[in-house]
């Protein structure tokens, strides 16, 4: 029986009262320990007092400083997931959002059941595999798959959201395989693409920049089909 101390910790980032209100009482209905604030400077006492928290549910409409300016500043200095809750009509928070390094969103109106279901799935991602440590040489890149980190062999770390090794790992256990949008959302996010959806390609573009050097090509896009990754690829 998991104790007080090993219920994942959600930090809950959200102006309106009442919905921050359903929002904390129905996480800790589910096994969640949850802590609810109004806007950056929650996040910053939260941080002072506790530490970091094991995911953000960070809202897009904040006083002040707004949540994309927000999930910016997280990201620069932190992997935390962040799971942004966006206005349901507006694409290019999503975008931004994504952009920024959030790790997926959700749009309002919501069924909590949904949000718990989402916040389940990161958390699992980045729960270790109970195998033997894997190392993959990608180029000059080295990937550990248990330990959910890559480093170039000359540059060293590179800082990859969850979001984005989830999409390198895609790629690196599929290799010379193209893979659709398709496949890659339910893969990596556990739901179906919506025709319109453009997080995947979001997310692989922000892939490439980081572990792609000048003129170099890992990831393929073919055309009206989806990515491969074409680098070759050896277990270390």
């Amino acid at each position: 029986m998991a104790t007080q101390s090993d219920r994942p910790r959600i930090l809950v980032i959200e102006d309106d009262a009442e919905i921050r209100s359903l929002v904390q009482d129905y996480l800790q209905r589910q096994g969640f320990r949850v802590d609810v604030g109004d806007g950056g400077a929650a996040l910053d006492r939260f941080r002072s007092v506790i530490g970091e928290p094991d995911l953000i549910v960070l809202d897009i409409m904040l006083p002040g400083e707004d949540g994309l300016s927000l999930c910016r500043r997280i990201r620069a200095a932190s992997r935390v997931p962040i799971l942004m809750l966006t206005a349901r009509s507006e694409d290019i928070d999503r975008i931004v959002g994504l952009e920024m390094g959030a790790d997926d969103y959700l749009g309002k109106p919501f069924n909590p059941r949904e949000l718990v279901a989402r916040i389940r799935a990161i958390l699992r991602r980045l729960e270790p595999e109970p195998l033997a440590r894997r190392r993959i040489a990608l180029g000059d890149i080295v990937v550990d798959l248990e330990a959910r980190s890559a480093a170039h062999a000359s540059n060293g770390e590179i800082a990859l959201t969850s979001a984005e090794f989830d999409l390198l790992e895609c790629f690196i256990t599929r290799p010379q395989r193209v893979l659709s949008r398709e496949q890659l959302m339910d893969w990596t996010r556990g739901r179906r693409a919506d025709p319109y959806d453009r997080t995947i390609d979001v997310q692989v573009s922000r892939l490439r920049k980081k572990i792609e050097a000048d003129g170099e090509t890992l990831i393929k896009t073919v055309r009206n089909a989806g990515y491969m990754l074409c680098a070759p690829v050896e277990e270390r």
